[in-house]
């Protein structure tokens, strides 16, 4: 689905907004089963998870190698290379990555370490335009491809040769907006997690093509999935969010889908009704909300104006990083998008990073200290076990 037919004008502001017509066929059909508020089914259950799987670094380690190092993951944005023959270096779960997308707009990644010496080759962070880059301790250049082009005084190095000292390559692919790297070179390549439902929900959005308004990282002292669990459920929202976004949604169960081993769900907003989803022409993220966990690490949430894209990348078992974004339909070309853009984005970060997140910092110091053994999930967090049974059928059994 291109970008026209992927969304509507708004004619009353000259915004770009998404009608409900525009999404995908699956996210038309979670959306519609979405009941009135007072129609709402409750659940009684009580599931449980052990402190272990949060603060045990031998556990850690068998995420590690059961699932980052066993599959593609998630290291950037295709929006964070809007443009072809660009670079872009970052730091992934432990690794120095260089990216590049190059005159085709093929995407490529490698190891940030020159094979002269491993210096970095690029340390800046933010992306730019290049057709080659040059170590800057002596001056070894690489291409958009990765080939050593140039060597300073090659005749001192006997026997040299350049094809075989081109930057290491890691195994990528770029889908759904985002850019997904093997993170073990000798591994094999594996990308299943990828299916063609998740995609078309992501391009239904139109994730590869939004504008990228805001980007900031987090440090944390929690565990990843302590981090991803409050995009799982709706019970925390009207107590931790009170004083902030909790009196826009209600106290209800969400609509939830498995898409392979991701999990998504819809939800009405606090004066929802189904009629709503009819009206014509109308924002169809100002009545329903929509959330993604992407298998393992990735969590996709729409609002009106916006949609937030959030990479959260393990570290150690108490300590991970999140790479939150702000994406907009448009770019701020008026003052009073840009006056909207700013309050969203201020906002956004304040509730993810004063509220969500410190939640999850503050449950660390909890379970750290030993003073339960056990974590419970009752009937508004029924999709925080469904997450956790899809990592464990992933674990390494020996």
């Amino acid at each position: 689905m291109n970008q026209q037919a992927a969304e509507v004008t708004a004619q009353s502001h000259g915004r770009t907004v998404q009608a409900i017509e525009s999404l995908s066929p699956s996210q038309i059909e979670a959306i519609r089963r979405i009941p009135a508020h007072d129609q709402a089914t409750h659940v009684s259950v009580m599931e449980r998870r052990p402190v272990e799987i949060f603060v045990d670094p031998v556990h850690f380690a068998l995420e590690q190698s059961s699932i980052v190092k066993r599959f593609g993951m998630p290291v950037a944005l295709s929006v964070q290379l809007p443009e072809n023959n660009m670079f872009l270096a970052l730091e992934a779960y432990g690794l120095p990555i260089l990216l590049s997308r190059d005159g085709g707009g093929e995407v490529r990644a490698f190891l940030n370490a020159c094979q002269h010496k491993g210096s970095k080759v690029v340390e800046r962070t933010d992306a730019f335009k290049a057709a080659r880059v040059s170590c800057p301790y002596h001056a070894w250049t690489f291409s958009l491809d990765g080939r050593l082009v140039g060597v300073p005084r090659q005749e001192v190095f006997a026997g040299l040769c350049k094809e075989d000292h081109g930057l290491a390559p890691l195994a990528s692919r770029e889908a759904g907006g985002l850019i997904w790297v093997m993170l073990d070179a000798a591994a094999s390549p594996d990308f299943s997690k990828l299916n063609d439902e998740l995609l078309a929900d992501f391009e239904a959005l139109n994730l590869p093509r939004l504008h990228l308004y805001g980007h900031k990282t987090f440090h944390l002292d929690a565990n990843w999935k302590l981090v991803i669990e409050p995009f799982l459920e709706g019970y925390h929202v009207q107590r931790l969010h009170a004083a902030t976004v909790g009196p826009l949604f209600a106290d209800v169960p969400t609509v939830p889908s498995q898409l392979g081993d991701h999990i998504r769900q819809v939800s009405g907003k606090a004066n929802f009704e189904p009629s709503m989803l009819d009206a014509p022409g109308e924002s169809i993220h100002k009545t329903v909300t929509i959330t993604y966990v992407a298998f393992p690490n990735v969590v996709v949430v729409t609002s009106p104006y916006y949609v937030s894209v959030m990479i959260i990348k393990p570290v150690a078992a108490g300590k991970s990083t999140v790479e939150y974004f702000m994406l907009t339909r448009d770019a701020a070309d008026n003052d009073k998008a840009k006056e909207l853009f700013s309050k969203s984005y201020k906002m956004i970060v304040n509730v993810f990073g004063n509220e969500d997140f410190r939640a999850a910092c503050i449950s660390q110091v909890g379970l750290a200290s030993g003073a339960i053994k056990e974590l419970i999930y009752g009937g508004l967090e029924t999709q925080i076990p469904v997450f956790y049974r899809i990592l464990e059928r992933h674990f390494d059994k020996g």
